[in-house]
């Protein structure tokens, strides 16, 4: 039985709320920082290694963004277009994936604080 107009027609989702507009972007910000902030440590020089234990138990220490994140259980969208990311410049490059995350990061982060600051659209 289908309600007029509304969630229950269209079938997108159940038993749930739909979130929009600045909510969503900011989730959405909070994500990618979280997820740049468990490499930022492991960047340079003199970067921290990251001890993982995984489902079965089994250790791995590395400060690679690549492995971390590949370890990393992310099921956020936008978090997860990082893992990709840093998958993907691992595949082409070989290199820089914990440098090109935190950067991607930080420029969601800038853009984020502009858009509170003068209250421009993200489409602009």
């Amino acid at each position: 039985m289908a309600q007029a107009g509304g969630a229950a027609t269209s079938g997108l989702f159940l038993s749930g709320t739909r979130e929009s507009g600045m909510d969503v972007r900011v989730g959405n910000a909070t994500a990618v920082i979280a997820v740049a902030n468990v490499l930022k440590t492991s960047l340079g020089p003199v970067g921290l290694d990251k001890m993982l234990v995984d489902d079965i138990g089994d250790v791995t220490i590395t400060n690679d963004g690549a492995t971390i994140l590949a370890q990393l259980e992310v099921e956020h969208p936008a978090a997860r277009l990082l893992v990709d990311l840093a998958t993907l410049q691992d595949k082409e490059v070989g290199d820089g994936t914990t440098s090109v995350v935190l950067l991607a990061a930080e420029l969601v982060r800038r853009g984020q604080d502009l858009m509170k600051l003068t209250g421009l659209h993200p489409t602009t």
